[in-house]
């Protein structure tokens, strides 16, 4: 993973809330509060909540009686989620999930969003999560699948690989795609201290509003953005249209629902 990958500052938090949430996030935002409405009361801890989408859900599904602590270890993301509405019963923190500044047997439930992915040391990441876990509590996370099985996330990068052929590699498949080996988050979730481990596989379907709008959420609301710039430092607006052609060629122009896959992770202490 490249540096730049946990990049996301700027007008990046705004872009990746406002044209990829429908888009991408809240179809499994909305699986994982499902996955948790037996939760009648305790701590819940949400980890890398990135601009609040899972927040928002939680918020809006779980009772009072359910506290809710959401952390992300970039601060843009974190102003920006805080500064949505509805939130209010919400405590927000900076905090890493390498080194969480919480006492032990302090949550009943964590839950983390497409955040795995971008954690540094991810067996170290899970057993911070279990070290601050109550006994029986529950952690849940996901991640997308290969990049191949969300066709808009594939097909914008294989726009951007057609414009830009000398990069070898880019953000959405080397990182958000990167980790989806079942085999492999068993084996780091198993080596954190979790005994049995649940992987499925979940297809949803996103909101495609427009091309142009998913183009711009994935060329200038991820770090994308900056690897284009890095490339073409004045043309990341034909790089976005570039990307949003193809996107309604193969994907269509919208409002239509778009394909995606993604392994939910469920384990407990």
């Amino acid at each position: 993973m490249a540096q730049s990958d946990t990049v996301f500052a700027g007008s990046i938090p705004q872009f990746y809330d406002q044209k990829l949430g429908n888009l991408l996030f809240a179809p499994y935002g909305a699986d994982m509060a499902a996955r948790l409405k037996s939760l009648a009361s305790g701590r819940l801890l949400e980890v890398a909540a990135g601009t609040g989408i899972v927040t928002r859900q939680l918020a809006t599904h779980l009772p009072h009686a359910v506290e809710i602590v959401a952390t992300d270890l970039n601060q843009p993301m974190l102003d920006y989620a805080a500064s949505q509405p509805g939130l209010g019963r919400v405590k927000w923190q900076p905090a890493d999930a390498q080194a969480l500044p919480f006492p032990s047997e302090s949550f009943d439930v964590i839950v983390c969003q497409f955040g795995a992915m971008f954690f540094p040391d991810r067996v170290k990441a899970y057993r911070e999560a279990r070290r601050v876990l109550k006994p029986g509590g529950r952690f849940l996370f996901n991640v997308w699948d290969r990049l191949e099985t969300s066709p808009v996330m594939a097909v914008a990068v294989e726009a951007l690989a057609r414009r830009y052929p000398q990069q070898k590699s880019w953000f959405l498949d080397r990182t958000p795609c990167g980790y989806h080996d079942r085999a492999v988050i068993s084996a780091d979730v198993k080596a954190a201290g979790f005994a049995a481990v649940q992987i499925s596989t979940v297809k949803l379907s996103g909101k495609l509003s427009t091309a142009f709008d998913a183009a711009v959420g994935l060329c200038q609301g991820t770090p994308m953005r900056a690897e284009i710039e890095a490339l073409d430092k004045t043309g990341l607006d034909a790089a976005t249209q570039a990307a949003a052609e193809m996107i309604a060629v193969k994907c269509g122009k919208g409002p239509t629902d778009t394909p995606l896959q993604a392994v939910v992770v469920e384990t407990s202490k």
